[in-house]
């Protein structure tokens, strides 16, 4: 079993995070603001969830988080800007630029994808443990 951990920082617009697997970086990745678990609209909340592979007649596999309360067909795919590429999501980057903003995210999909799928491939399980790590501009309630 791979687990791997996602810490967020939350800000008004936008999620940026890290997600390293036994200490280490991995890369960081972008998601929407927390707004309540709202489909299309909000990060996932805070947990621990299942990595499976999925495919996609036109996008081929994929990375997807299983079982997230309240919605479905959340993946992991690339994106740079969370605001107008993603619908709750979570997008790697190698770097973050801004609140929801990153750089080079099919490189860091690539990365997370070559650590994740030998071990999804050989039948174990991979997880992603989401935390805070911090609120920064405002007041953030419900999940974080």
């Amino acid at each position: 079993m791979m687990e791997l951990h996602l810490k967020r920082r939350y800000y008004p617009e936008g999620t940026n995070g890290e997600i390293s697997y036994q200490h280490r970086a991995v890369c960081a990745c972008i998601e929407l603001p927390w707004r309540g678990n709202r489909r299309f609209i909000s990060c996932i909340p805070e947990g621990r969830y299942r990595l499976v592979k999925r495919m996609h007649s036109r996008w081929g596999e994929q990375l997807a988080v299983a079982n997230v309360p309240g919605r479905e067909g959340i993946l992991i795919h690339p994106a740079n800007d969370a605001l107008t590429q993603l619908q709750g999501c979570i997008a790697p980057v190698t770097k973050c630029t801004a609140p929801g903003a990153g750089q080079y995210s099919r490189v860091a999909l690539d990365r997370l994808k070559d650590l994740v799928y030998p071990v999804l491939d050989a039948g174990e399980e991979v997880w992603l443990v989401i935390v805070a790590a911090s609120v920064v501009g405002g007041q953030v309630t419900g999940n974080p």
